[in-house]
């Protein structure tokens, strides 16, 4: 089973992206991904 997350900027802290992991493991800490608002590449990271 997959749960849905949502990946949050961690300069801006806007909600960006929405990606679904295992349930097992909330494994991935950071990613990175572009976010419209900074104008840049930034590390995103798992809401809670």
């Amino acid at each position: 089973m997959r749960e849905k997350v949502i990946l949050v900027c961690s300069e801006c802290l806007s909600r960006n992206y929405t990606t679904s992991i295992n349930k097992d493991g909330k494994k991935i800490i950071e990613v990175n991904k572009y976010c419209k608002k900074c104008g840049k590449m930034t590390p995103h990271k798992i809401s809670k």
